[in-house]
């Protein structure tokens, strides 16, 4: 069974991911059952993430669906070492009483490539500790010191993923979210300022959609996409709120959101022109955020 004695988000992908290629195959689950040695329940266990299954079935089962691929035998076979591993933010026991946010992370942390389409707020990974602080303040629940603490060390560990592990990330961020103002004008420009020196790393790509683009920016409210391989279908799309996330692993819900990204970054200006219009933003922070310093 899975650690907390439910199905986590890393064996509910190996199991997804097993079942599609002993379909494709057109294998049933007794094939599988026979060739690891094991029953047929052990099998839908696996696959629907109810038990996490050892590397060494993970490459049988591979080899029965006639998978080539050794990528994926290594990114599936690490997943199933990796299906009970404490993860991070574990230490931080504000941040897991909600069972979704703990799978989100887990997500941004496993992900080899993460798209953002965010319409309000600046996206998780580019928040610096003074905006996550600003919009915490005004949360309608109160916060000790200490969660606030807590909330800025884990905003600090998760910008890890793209400063430090090299996943590739991409956002689209609506013109209001970087112009509108912020509490104070330090608050405002340091955050532009930091939004605007990660998107001139080699493996990030941030795009403003202008104001003037409504039909576009409401096509849906935000969400994130995580790849966990080469592959460049989304394999995950998360809804991130301040007390919850929402999961969604059907390839249809997918495919609707890929297709929404897309049309949001045609619509956006290029890399480039958002670098220049972020510089730009920065020197037309409005006048009233002067006297909140």
């Amino acid at each position: 069974m899975p650690a907390g004695g439910r199905p986590t988000v890393r064996s509910r992908q190996l199991g997804a991911a097993l079942k599609r290629y002993r379909e494709a195959a057109k294998l049933d689950q007794q094939h599988a059952a026979e060739h690891i040695v094991g029953s047929k329940a052990k099998i839908s266990r696996i696959e629907t993430g109810q038990v996490s299954a050892r590397p060494g079935d993970v490459r049988l089962m591979l080899e029965l669906y006639g998978v080539e691929d050794r990528d994926v035998y290594r990114r599936l076979e690490q997943l199933a070492r990796d299906s009970n591993k404490r993860g991070w933010w574990l230490n931080f026991p504000w941040a897991i009483k909600d069972e979704g946010f703990a799978d989100f992370v887990t997500l941004e942390t496993d992900a080899t490539y993460i798209r953002a389409w965010q319409p309000l707020f600046i996206p998780g990974l580019l928040q610096t500790d003074d905006y996550i602080k600003a919009l915490m303040s005004l949360s309608l629940t109160v916060h000790s010191p200490e969660m606030v603490d807590e909330a800025v060390a884990i905003r600090q560990a998760r910008r890890k993923t793209i400063e430090e592990s090299g996943a590739q990330f991409a956002a689209v961020i609506w013109e209001p979210a970087l112009t509108a103002p912020m509490p104070s004008r330090k608050v405002h420009r340091e955050q532009l300022l930091h939004i605007h020196n990660v998107a001139q790393r080699r493996n990030v790509s941030i795009q403003v959609l202008p104001v003037s683009e409504w039909q576009a920016a409401h096509l849906s409210s935000h969400f994130v996409m995580f790849n966990f391989g080469p592959e460049p279908a989304p394999q995950a799309v998360a809804y991130d709120t301040t007390t919850s996330s929402v999961l969604f692993e059907d390839p249809e819900d997918m495919a609707t959101h890929a297709q929404i990204f897309e049309t949001l970054r045609s619509a956006a200006l290029t890399p480039d022109q958002s670098l220049s219009f972020i510089r730009q933003a920065m020197k037309d922070i409005p006048e009233s955020e002067r006297e909140k310093e």
